[in-house]
């Protein structure tokens, strides 16, 4: 790579640790910070304040920059490559490419923040943001698994694992160009990767191991060297696994 392109990979590894940083802040609060002094979401709907969706809306943005951004390196890589072979401005573009694609990201954790709002009323969630209901955790797990094997899942990672093709498929000029490029990838990869998503709320919020498992499923299966159709069915095969393990846990 060019050392452009290496220091645009340091920033986006850069943004990445950053966010990984906040999850972990997030998690040390909520496990280290005395009952009486900790922040906790309401548990009637009619509780919640702007404060508490703001809070509540601030985690899980910083949870899928963590968990999504990885997973689009190459992709973000290879638009740069073709930048600049173009001879445009690799950095600035590419920039605007990623802000397009968190910006689908970050749209859909206004979606986790109303869905975690409604099971706090319905009390599936406890004050720590725990699973408190058994059969919801096991169905979220079968519907991931379920998701695994569709052909939505199957067309949205094959669009993943082949980063140039789907680039020069879509391609459009400028900064506008890069921006709506951005989030053309990010829909795509929201329809990849929404089911994962949701077993958060099996796992527990605060759950720093099944965050991390998450976010190796979905960087793994979009490098795999299988093609899309395999690598979204052994991931499927995982999830109905741990649906399996929780079904068999005390």
């Amino acid at each position: 790579m060019t050392r452009t392109q290496n220091t645009l990979f340091a920033a986006l590894l850069a943004v990445n640790l950053m966010a990984w940083a906040g999850v972990f802040w997030q998690y040390r609060y909520m496990t280290e910070t005395p009952m009486t002094e900790m922040w906790m979401p309401p548990s009637a709907t009619s509780a919640w304040s702007a404060f508490d969706f703001g809070i509540v809306f601030s985690m899980w943005a910083v949870m899928m920059i963590a968990m999504m951004l990885p997973s689009a390196f190459p992709t973000v890589l290879a638009f740069a490559t073709i930048c600049r072979k173009r001879g445009q401005n690799l950095f600035r573009l590419s920039s605007l490419f990623v802000l397009g694609y968190l910006s689908i990201w970050l749209l859909f954790s206004t979606v986790l923040t109303l869905l975690q709002w409604q099971m706090h009323g319905l009390l599936w969630l406890s004050p720590m943001m725990d699973n408190n209901n058994r059969g919801l955790a096991i169905a979220i797990l079968l519907l991931a698994g379920t998701y695994q094997f569709s052909p939505t899942k199957n067309a949205c990672l094959s669009y993943c694992q082949s980063p140039v093709g789907f680039l020069m498929n879509r391609w459009l000029d400028g900064s506008m160009g890069a921006y709506r490029m951005g989030t053309q990838h990010g829909v795509v990869c929201l329809g990849c990767c929404w089911a994962e998503m949701l077993v958060m709320f099996s796992v527990g919020l605060m759950n720093i191991t099944g965050m991390l498992v998450l976010t190796l499923i979905i960087t793994l299966e979009k490098l795999s060297p299988f093609n899309a159709a395999i690598s979204a069915r052994i991931g499927g095969l995982l999830f109905f696994a741990w649906a399996g393990g929780v079904m068999c846990s005390d």
